[in-house]
């Protein structure tokens, strides 16, 4: 297959090298972040691939990013994600497996999970604590070789979303678009603009040089995609936060914008793979797996 893959070079000491690999059939982008001293690695938000007409997984954005890691001599030292995506299949789990490497999310993924086993009428079939290895709450922090991690809670698109700061460079998922497209829905169960909008002035605080590097794009008017922008970037042209927009503002654009959007297609079966840290459910007594999709709840 071939990516769109962008580097943004270290600015110094403190400073990651980041690898953006774009994955088109869901605009998401997924990230290699590396300590330029020790080699060190780590993935962020990896994409499962997943056609939702035949409901077949595999995982050729994972081998792609595993083949950028192995030809820039680097050693994984963490699988991260986000949140739980609405709109593509994690691929924690692969990873988990492939690279050796302990995988990771934001601590409020249980409450995702019981949220989601209502929807699904599965009551036990999701476990966080059991399928990552690490549960990161807010404040918590962690090296990728000597790069010092903050974990940031980031609600808004959903109630457990969590920020990475490392050094002069933040992955901030679902919270900004590139500045041209705002910022991300958060109609989502669980999400809330008010909340999103709290996320957003917080990450605004930064310095601002510092790369926040975003989820997703969908080429805006067809230009080609993008992912990186600064904090003084956003500060200046984010459609939705500059000209010191209100918060009343704000939240009307974002809830006006939400309410003519459809759900992603893979939205009902993600949330059942990605609260499994990218498991499919459990085989049945045929030896294959199943989806369960709710009817008439959205």
């Amino acid at each position: 297959m071939t990516s769109i893959i962008r580097k943004s070079p270290s600015t110094g000491k403190g400073s990651p090298e980041v690898w953006g690999i774009y994955e088109a059939d869901t605009g998401s982008v997924q990230y290699i972040v590396a300590d330029p001293m020790t080699r060190k690695a780590a993935l962020i938000d990896v994409v499962q691939n997943f056609d939702p007409k035949s409901a077949k997984t595999s995982f050729a954005s994972a081998e792609e990013v595993l083949g950028l890691v192995e030809q820039n001599q680097l050693t994984v030292e963490w699988v991260l994600d986000t949140h739980p995506h609405a709109d593509h299949l994690m691929a924690s789990h692969y990873l988990k497996e492939k690279a050796g490497a302990p995988n990771a999310i934001g601590k409020k993924t249980c409450e995702i999970a019981k949220l989601w086993s209502e929807y699904y009428n599965l009551p036990s079939a999701f476990n966080p604590a059991k399928d990552f290895d690490y549960l990161f709450d807010e404040g918590d922090s962690f090296n990728i070789g000597e790069l010092n991690v903050k974990v940031w809670l980031s609600p808004g698109h959903t109630l457990g979303s969590i920020t990475y700061v490392i050094g002069d460079s933040a992955f901030v998922h679902d919270t900004f678009m590139f500045p041209d497209s705002g910022t991300s829905r958060a109609d989502f169960p669980g999400g809330s603009s008010h909340d999103l909008w709290n996320s957003l002035q917080r990450i605004l605080e930064l310095p601002d040089t510092t790369r926040l590097f975003v989820g997703h794009d969908y080429g805006k008017n067809g230009r080609e995609p993008q992912w990186e922008a600064t904090v003084a970037q956003h500060k200046q042209s984010n459609i939705h936060l500059a000209d010191n927009v209100t918060e009343d503002e704000f939240r009307n654009t974002r809830d006006t914008r939400d309410a003519t959007l459809s759900l992603p297609d893979r939205m009902l079966h993600a949330l059942q793979v990605n609260l499994r840290a990218g498991k499919l459910p459990l085989k049945e007594d045929d030896g294959h797996h199943y989806f369960k999709i709710p009817a008439n709840k959205f």
